[in-house]
């Protein structure tokens, strides 16, 4: 596997299949190679493996073939369908969740369909996609089926953290793929309505934040001149502030972990309102 491969996690689900779009239109921008990695968890019990996989119970070699067949195909489709683009498929082995982790090692992005069946199955409610994003060794995106957006700006969350910086960086790069627009919100934490300290002032300390902003932003400006940047300084919740912004974005991406605003963010409380609120795929980026 390549440094550079998008790796998808791929069980053909219906989410699984908008995943596997939209890492194709990032593989045609950055002309990377693409790997569909289906999960094969052997089950101790009859049960679903996937779209025309007939049940069996371990070790069901049968279905295996008929899930290496079902991945292969897939990868031959969209190699069709994407000419001049590297198309692999790959089934592995083991818990969805620890396989995808390991394997992320070797990547540099993983695409994952909020929900999924067969081995992703549950997705969304957190167990699969919530670990993966946690714990990754290289960036995550999670895309929900019928959220795929194409136009809009990268939205991108920042706080002056080193993971905000890494996410700043990726946020650029992909609005500069895009040809679109980049829009930096950093957010503040105002006092608590019982106790506002004294010289409180708004205004200095929204100016101040979005000079840091700038600062952040001055290396990105001279190496991608053309992106045009908003940048908007305002206190309340990163979290609902985010969410709110993917209503128009194409993208919208954050770090695992921050400080100030968006602390906490590899245990969720920013990420994981993301991945389960956003209305745009969520891009999660952490050091390696």
């Amino acid at each position: 596997m390549s440094s550079d491969e998008i790796l998808v996690g791929y069980d053909a689900s219906a989410d699984a299949a908008v995943a596997l779009d939209w890492a194709l239109d990032e593989a045609g921008r950055s002309g990377r190679p693409v790997r569909l990695a289906y999960v094969f968890e052997w089950l101790t019990v009859a049960g679903w493996i996937g779209p025309g996989v007939a049940p069996g119970i371990w070790p069901d070699e049968t279905a295996r073939r008929q899930v290496e067949d079902l991945v292969r195909k897939a990868a031959a489709d969209a190699a069709v369908e994407r000419p001049g683009l590297t198309v692999r498929g790959e089934v592995f082995d083991g818990p969805p969740a620890l396989v995808l982790q390991e394997r992320s090692t070797e990547a540099g992005m993983l695409v994952l369909g909020s929900r999924g069946h067969g081995g992703f199955a549950g997705l969304l409610a957190g167990s699969t996609v919530v670990s993966v994003t946690a714990h990754a060794h290289c960036p995550v995106v999670v895309v929900r089926n019928g959220q795929a957006a194409t136009s809009g700006p990268v939205v991108v969350g920042v706080d002056g953290s080193e993971t905000s910086l890494r996410a700043l960086g990726f946020a650029v790069e992909r609005a500069a793929q895009r040809d679109v627009p980049l829009r930096v919100l950093r957010v503040w934490e105002p006092p608590g309505e019982r106790w506002v300290p004294p010289g409180f002032d708004p205004e200095q300390i929204t100016a101040a934040e979005r000079a840091a902003a700038e600062a952040d932003l001055a290396p990105w400006r001279k190496t991608f001149p053309d992106v045009p940047v908003e940048i908007r300084a305002t206190p309340g919740s990163p979290a609902a502030l985010l969410v709110e912004a993917s209503r128009e974005a194409q993208l919208v991406v954050v770090g695992t972990r921050g400080r100030g605003g968006l602390r906490g963010m590899l245990l969720g409380s920013v990420s994981q309102q993301l991945i389960h609120h956003a209305l745009c795929p969520v891009a999660v980026v952490r050091e390696r």
